[in-house]
């Protein structure tokens, strides 16, 4: 990596703690990541995207500033991509998704507030992410209240923190409210850019996200092969660069790992032996460098080969189509496609449950991993019912409640390896 302590000093980051969280990063990079076997070649151009995710993509973010474009930073999958790229704007995701600074984000927050609202807080009072330090703005959204609350907090502290409302049911009351949010969202990326959103840019914004989506798609559906030809591990790196990534060039690069990776399926390569357990991964959202599930499963005999999840199919499954050319006709399309998403904050939520069966019949899998952060209400109260429909129709289910520390890793371990145990005497 290049020096790049003057552009992190101008950001304003805690240099000493910002080297410590990168020394740590880079350890158990190396230890989770390079350690693996017989890994595709096309994976090194993500093990580079991530030995540069706050060098080089640094780099390039406050070089698009310099020439006018703007930055604009979020924590969910309902901030729409295609909007800001109408504006020739950047999107990127922010840091939440290690154990940094709680000690730092608890004397704002309670201590049982979910992880992930604990981790943003933590990087940007440690003064570690410099995502969010290069932002032009930070879009919230209402998607639960935790988060909404917090929101309130975060506000202050950041250049231009600008929240989306959420309805939580799937009604045409909120999609029209959704709608209006984005229109009002446009607007607001109009005034920060100083750039007005045509039908031609939106339609290329669209195009753009659109090919990124079908690229990880195409990942997704190569996965139902045995022997796996990818981990779930390497699966999830590639769905964690997809929020910080240049939409183009991740496009390109997942393309070219899946040109190698169908190679593999037809001479029968894979990362792990023919008739290994394969799970899928159902529940909350694993935001970079949040490894500790995965790893555990993937080190139990097991291989996972999907993830239900904002990070994994939730967020990429759909796609925008085009209805009509013009500016109203394309926002209700994307409108559209964003009210498909199925998060557990929308009640009811039949279509998730539903959406895990297809995935664990179309992937091959024989079980199914339902993964929730510690207060993160909406995915903790779902589990339940979930477990109940996936068991009642067949498909074994193990529920685990987890924090972003190691310090449950060993009873996480036995229970996976007693799960995996039911499933390969099943």
């Amino acid at each position: 990596m290049a020096d790049y302590t003057k552009m992190w000093s101008e950001l304003g980051l805690d240099l000493k703690s910002h080297d410590a969280l990168l020394s740590i990063l880079g350890s158990a990079y190396g230890d989770i990541f390079l350690s693996q076997k017989d890994r595709p070649e096309g994976m090194k151009y993500f093990d580079f995207v991530m030995s540069e995710v706050h060098g080089l993509r640094i780099q390039e973010l406050m070089e698009a500033k310099a020439r006018g474009r703007i930055v604009v930073g979020s924590y969910c999958v309902f901030v729409p991509e295609e909007l800001i790229l109408a504006v020739d704007g950047v999107s990127v995701g922010l840091c939440a998704g290690a154990e940094f600074n709680f000690e730092g984000a608890e004397e704002v927050l309670p201590r049982n507030t979910c992880a992930l609202i604990k981790s943003a807080f933590g990087f940007k009072f440690g003064k570690v992410c410099p995502y969010l330090e290069a932002c032009d703005v930070v879009v919230g959204e209402n998607t639960c209240d935790g988060k909404k609350k917090a929101y309130e907090i975060l506000g202050p502290l950041v250049t231009d923190l600008y929240v989306i409302d959420l309805h939580q049911t799937k009604s045409d009351m909120g999609r029209a409210l959704l709608k209006e949010e984005y229109r009002r969202f446009a607007a607001k990326l109009e005034s920060v850019s100083g750039k007005k959103i045509t039908p031609d840019s939106l339609k290329k914004g669209i195009e753009v996200v659109n090919a990124k989506r079908m690229a990880v798609k195409r990942l997704a559906a190569i996965r139902a092969a045995d022997p796996a030809p990818i981990s779930g591990l390497d699966a999830l790196l590639v769905n964690q660069v997809f929020f910080y990534d240049d939409p183009v060039r991740f496009t390109h690069s997942v393309n070219q790992l899946c040109d190698e990776l169908e190679e593999r399926v037809k001479q029968g390569i894979g990362v792990f032996a023919q008739g290994t357990t394969r799970v899928i991964v159902s529940g909350c959202p694993m935001a970079v460098p949040n490894w500790k599930l995965p790893m555990l499963i993937e080190s139990s005999n097991a291989v996972i080969v999907g993830e239900e999840s904002c990070v994994g199919e939730r967020g990429t499954r759909w796609l925008t189509e085009f209805r009509g050319e013009t500016e109203e006709d394309l926002l209700d399309a994307l409108t559209e496609r964003y009210f498909s998403i199925d998060c557990a904050v929308f009640t009811p939520n039949p279509s998730r449950v539903d959406y895990v069966k297809e995935m664990t019949k179309k992937l091959n899998a024989q079980g199914v991993i339902h993964y929730s952060l510690q207060f993160c209400q909406p995915h903790m109260v779902e589990s339940g019912p979930v477990e109940k429909e996936l068991e009642k129709s067949g498909i074994p289910t193990l529920r685990l409640e987890t924090d972003y520390s190691q310090e449950d890793a060993g009873q996480l371990k036995t229970r996976i390896e007693a799960f995996v145990e039911r499933l390969e005497n099943k």
